[in-house]
C-alpha cells in the first residue's frame, strides 16, 4: 500500500469535494452566511465555526457511503450522527477560549470586555459604511480563521487531528481514540506537520488576502481531516 503524504491527502480531497459540488457548495454558503453571527456574539460564532468543522466531517461520511456504498445513507443523517458530538467539540473550545480571555480581562482590568464575549453587537452602519467587499469580508471573517487555528492547537495539544472520526465512526472513548489518533500520527508525522501547516498558512492567508475564502477552508479542512482518517483507519475497507 502506497505510504500516505500530505501531497496525496490534498489530492484526494480535491477530488472528494467534485464528487459532490452541490453539496459542498450549499454547505459552504450556509456556513459561509451563518458566520456573521460572530460579530453579535463572538461565543456564538465560535460554537458554530466549530461545529460546521466538525458536521463537515460527518457530511464527507455521507458522499463518501453515497457514491461508494450499496446501501447509501440520506443527508439528515450526516447531520443527525456528527451534530451532538460536534457540538460538544465546540462547547469545549469556547469554554477554554473564555478561560483564556477571562483571565487576561481580570489582569488587564478590563471587566466589561468579559460579557461582551457572549453578546456585543457590531453590525452597525458605523462599522460597514465606506469599507470595500473585501475589508468587511476581513472584519466578519478574522475571527472564524482564528477559530480554526486555536481549534487544531487545542486538537494537537489535548487531543489528536483523528480524535473526532475516530470517536464517531468508530465508537471510541476520548482516551482511545487520543491514544490511537497520537499512533497514527507519529507514524506519518512529516505528513501530518505539512497538512497541520499548510491549512494554519491558508488561514493566516484568509485573514488578510482571501476572506471570502474562509468558508471554504472550513470545509477543505474537513474533508481533508476525513480523508487522511480513511487512509489509516478504513484503508482496508
Amino acid at each position: 500500500m502506497k505510504k500516505p503524504s500530505f501531497s496525496g491527502w490534498l489530492k484526494q480531497t480535491l477530488l472528494f469535494v467534485s464528487r459532490g459540488p452541490l453539496v459542498w457548495g450549499g454547505y459552504t454558503l450556509f456556513v459561509g452566511i451563518m458566520m456573521t453571527v460572530g460579530r453579535a456574539s463572538l461565543a456564538l460564532g465560535i460554537l458554530f465555526s466549530v461545529t460546521a468543522l466538525f458536521v463537515g466531517i460527518g457530511i464527507a461520511k455521507y458522499l463518501d457511503l453515497r457514491f461508494s456504498s450499496e446501501n447509501p445513507v440520506g443527508f439528515y443523517w450526516a447531520i443527525n450522527k456528527s451534530l451532538p458530538l460536534a457540538v460538544l467539540a465546540a462547547t469545549s473550545v469556547v469554554t477554554i477560549w473564555f478561560a483564556f480571555m477571562l483571565i487576561a480581562n481580570l489582569l488587564s482590568g478590563e471587566y466589561y470586555k468579559i460579557t461582551q464575549f457572549f453578546f456585543y453587537w457590531e453590525l452597525t452602519p458605523d462599522n460597514l459604511n465606506r469599507k470595500s467587499m473585501r475589508e468587511i469580508a476581513i472584519w466578519i471573517y478574522s475571527y472564524a480563521n482564528i477559530t480554526l487555528i486555536f481549534t487544531l492547537l487545542m486538537l494537537t495539544t489535548f487531543a489528536s487531528w483523528f480524535s473526532y472520526p475516530l470517536m464517531l465512526f468508530k465508537d471510541f472513548t476520548w482516551s482511545q481514540a487520543l491514544e490511537a489518533g497520537n499512533y497514527a500520527v507519529s507514524r506519518h508525522q512529516k505528513a501530518f506537520y505539512k497538512m497541520i501547516g499548510f491549512i494554519f498558512a491558508e488561514a493566516l492567508l484568509c485573514t488578510t488576502v482571501t476572506p471570502l475564502l474562509t468558508p471554504v477552508l472550513y470545509m477543505l479542512t474537513s474533508t481533508m481531516m476525513y480523508v487522511s482518517y480513511t487512509s489509516l483507519f478504513e484503508a482496508s475497507k
